[in-house]
């Protein structure tokens, strides 16, 4: 198994495919392979031991369509010792009690499935009142807000991948 990265996204507005594609330029030539959600199989996850997942929050803390779809599908795919960090993208002042709610309820699935959870993130500098994706105080994963911080995002990916290639080992 190689030390590359499948990133598995699901988009509905286009943000969260537009970050996709921002995070794998931060890793650099030919490290992440992007995979959009809607046309991926289980057995896609099987070639990647470091994976990350991103998915907008829809509706009331809802995951994006593809991605519910696809999630019970979770349970055909062997996570164990896989290392897995999420991103997601969501509205916090529009829907700040259920801000990244989408990337909780994926974690918190794959977690249970065997996989370790990387690329944890402060809740510092982002106003709501709950979230699924808030662990022990922080974010299971990068929270991007393109609706209201989008002037964060670039700034916020760049030290997120940082800390991702460390966490990767890469």
């Amino acid at each position: 198994m190689s030390k590359k990265i499948g990133l598995f996204f699901g988009t509905q507005t286009g943000n969260t495919e537009s970050a996709a594609e921002i995070i794998r330029d931060q890793f650099g030539d030919d490290v992440v392979t992007l995979q959009d959600i809607s046309g991926a199989d289980t057995t896609d996850f099987d070639e990647y031991q470091c994976l990350i997942i991103g998915c907008p929050t829809w509706n009331i803390g809802d995951l994006q369509s593809d991605w519910e779809g696809f999630f019970p599908e979770l349970d055909n795919i062997d996570f164990s010792g896989k290392l897995v960090a999420y991103f997601g993208t969501g509205d916090q002042i529009g829907y700040g009690d259920n801000f990244q709610d989408a990337m909780g309820i994926l974690e918190e699935k794959i977690s249970e499935l065997g996989a370790k959870t990387v690329g944890l993130w402060s809740t510092d500098g982002y106003d709501f009142n709950e979230s699924k994706a808030v662990k022990n105080g922080k974010f299971v994963g990068l929270a991007l807000d393109e609706d209201n911080q989008s002037d964060l995002s670039d700034e916020r990916i760049q030290a997120w991948v940082t800390q991702l290639k460390t966490e990767f080992g890469l």
